[in-house]
């Protein structure tokens, strides 16, 4: 079974950002933003994901702590911001959401598919059969 675009490794577009080296580990082999978010039990895609919704500079922001959670040797708190700032620009860049109206019921949409538009529809139109039938046998 072929996995679906959001679990490809092979095409995904986070994989830049998941893949950048932010470390090494004590054996010397990279540590990656992958095995740093695994490591601190956060999803890495979804967290990619997340971090991809929000402007450049939130994103690096929100990424300083899990950077510092990794200390290597002799890094400073520039160093993470700078290191953070350069993960966030290898984030691919999504279309800001626009946030739903206060009106709007709290910030949920009406949601009722297809079906539902059928429904409505056919609700509709026996409601304007019922007054077009009483309309002729009222005589108007």
């Amino acid at each position: 079974m072929a996995l679906s675009s959001e679990f490809s490794l092979l095409h995904s577009e986070l994989n830049d950002f998941l893949f950048a080296q932010i470390g090494a580990e004590e054996s010397g082999a990279p540590l990656t933003v992958l095995s740093a978010l695994t490591r601190l039990g956060t999803d890495p895609w979804a967290e990619g994901a997340r971090l991809s919704d929000l402007p450049k500079g939130a994103a690096a922001r929100a990424l300083v702590p899990a950077i510092a959670m990794f200390p290597t040797a002799g890094r400073s708190a520039a160093e993470v911001t700078k290191l953070a700032e350069r993960l966030a620009a290898l984030l691919p860049q999504h279309a800001p959401r626009l946030a739903p109206h206060p009106a709007a019921g709290g910030g949920r949409l009406l949601r009722i598919g297809v079906p539902g538009l059928w429904l409505l529809a056919l609700g509709l139109l026996l409601l304007l059969l019922t007054m077009g039938v009483h309309g002729l046998l009222s005589g108007q």
